[in-house]
C-alpha cells in the first residue's frame, strides 16, 4: 500500500464511504453488475468527490499558515460550495470567483442550489467573471489584493486538482481495494465523470501503483477526448513526482477519457443525461448532479447498452457529489417526461 500518511490532512469527511450494490439499475439495463461508490456521502455540506481533495489541501493551507481560501468555478460549481464548507471547518474566510460558463441561465441556476449553499456558509462571491475568463490568473490578481492588505491567502486551483489534491484519490482507491478485500467482490472497471483531472489522476495513481490491474474509464463533461486525457496524463505524472513513484507506474494508454457524452458544452444539459438521473432516482433512489455524475452515468448506461461492458463483469461508478446542483436546473426536469 502506498504510505499517504506522511502526507499533512485534515479530517473533513466521512470515509470510508459506501460501496454499494445497484440491482434495480443492473437489471433493468441487463449487462455487468453495477456498483456504486458513494463519494456523495463525504458529509461535508451535502458531500461530494472534492472534499477528499481539500482535505490535504487545507492541510497544506494550514501549514503554510494562510487565513483565507481563494478559488474558483462555474456558477455552479460543487468544488466551490465544498471549498466554502472546509473553510468554515477550519476557521478560515473563503473568497471565490465564478465563472459565467453556462449561456441562458436561469434564476434558478444564478441563484438557487449551489450559490444560495455559498452564501449561506459565509464565503464570499467576490465576482462573476465572463465566460473564457482566465480563472487562475483572476485568482492571483486577487491573492496579490489580500496579500497587500497583510493576509496570507491560499490559492486552490478549479477543482482542486494539483498534486496534492490528487491525494484525496490515490487515498479513494485504496479503500476502494480494501472495501473489495473485504467483500470479496471483484472490481473489473471503475467509471466515473472527470473534469478539473484530479479525480481520475488521483484513482489512476492509487489503483496503477498498487498493481491492483483495475482500469479507470473517465466519461469528460467538458474537454474533447484528446484534451481531456493530455490534461490527466499531466497531472498523473506530476503527482507520481510529487509522491516519489516512479515515472513508469503510469502509463499513457492507462488513460482514457470518453467525450461522447458532453453535448453542446459543460453544463449544459443533454438527454442523455436527464434520462440518467431519472433512471438513478426512480430505480435506486440515487440523486446525480446535472453537470458531473449525471453525465458520467449517462456515459456508463450508454457503454453498457453499446456492449463495452459485458454481462458478469462488477463495474464500479464513482458518484463524485453534486445533488444540490439539482436545484438550479429545475426547468429542465420539469418540462421532460419521466425515465
Amino acid at each position: 500500500m502506498l504510505q499517504l500518511a506522511a502526507y499533512p490532512r485534515v479530517r473533513l469527511g466521512h470515509f470510508p464511504t459506501p460501496l454499494e450494490f445497484m440491482p434495480n439499475l443492473t437489471r433493468h439495463l441487463d449487462g455487468p453488475n453495477i456498483y456504486i461508490k458513494r463519494d456523495d456521502c463525504t458529509g461535508l455540506a451535502t458531500g461530494g468527490n472534492k472534499t477528499r481533495k481539500l482535505e490535504f489541501l487545507v492541510a497544506q493551507a494550514i501549514a503554510e499558515g494562510a487565513d483565507t481560501l481563494i478559488t474558483q468555478g462555474a456558477v455552479q460549481s460543487n468544488h466551490a460550495r465544498q471549498t466554502i464548507a472546509a473553510a468554515a471547518r477550519v476557521g478560515m474566510k473563503c473568497k471565490i470567483l465564478l465563472e459565467q460558463r453556462v449561456s441562458d441561465a436561469t434564476d434558478d441556476y444564478e441563484h438557487s442550489g449551489n450559490v444560495m449553499l455559498d452564501g449561506l456558509m459565509g464565503g464570499e462571491i467576490v465576482a462573476r467573471l465572463p465566460s473564457g475568463t482566465d480563472m487562475q490568473q483572476a485568482m492571483e490578481s486577487l491573492a496579490t489584493e489580500l496579500r497587500s492588505a497583510g493576509g496570507k491567502p491560499y490559492v486552490i486551483p478549479g477543482g482542486g486538482s494539483t498534486p496534492v489534491g490528487a491525494l484525496g484519490y490515490v487515498a479513494c482507491a485504496q479503500e476502494l481495494l480494501n472495501q473489495s478485500f473485504e467483500t470479496g467482490m471483484r472490481i473489473d472497471h471503475v467509471v466515473h465523470a472527470t473534469g478539473s483531472t484530479g479525480t481520475q489522476a488521483g484513482l489512476v495513481v492509487g489503483l496503477r501503483a498498487s498493481n491492483s490491474g483495475i482500469p479507470v474509464y473517465g466519461v469528460s463533461v467538458r474537454a474533447p477526448k484528446q484534451k481531456q486525457e493530455e490534461n490527466v496524463w499531466k497531472l498523473v505524472q506530476s503527482t507520481l513526482d510529487y509522491m516519489r513513484l516512479p515515472a513508469s507506474s503510469v502509463e499513457r494508454a492507462d488513460i482514457v477519457a470518453n467525450s461522447d457524452f458532453v453535448g453542446e458544452g459543460y453544463g449544459i444539459p443533454t438527454d442523455s443525461m436527464i434520462e440518467a438521473v431519472r433512471l438513478t432516482a426512480e430505480l435506486e433512489a440515487i440523486l446525480l448532479d446535472p453537470v458531473y455524475s449525471g453525465k458520467g452515468m449517462a456515459g456508463l448506461i450508454g457503454l453498457i447498452r453499446s456492449g463495452h461492458f459485458k454481462k458478469g463483469e462488477n463495474v464500479v461508478f464513482i458518484h463524485t457529489g453534486g445533488s444540490a446542483g439539482l436545484f438550479g436546473y429545475r426547468a429542465v426536469f420539469d418540462k421532460t417526461p419521466r425515465a
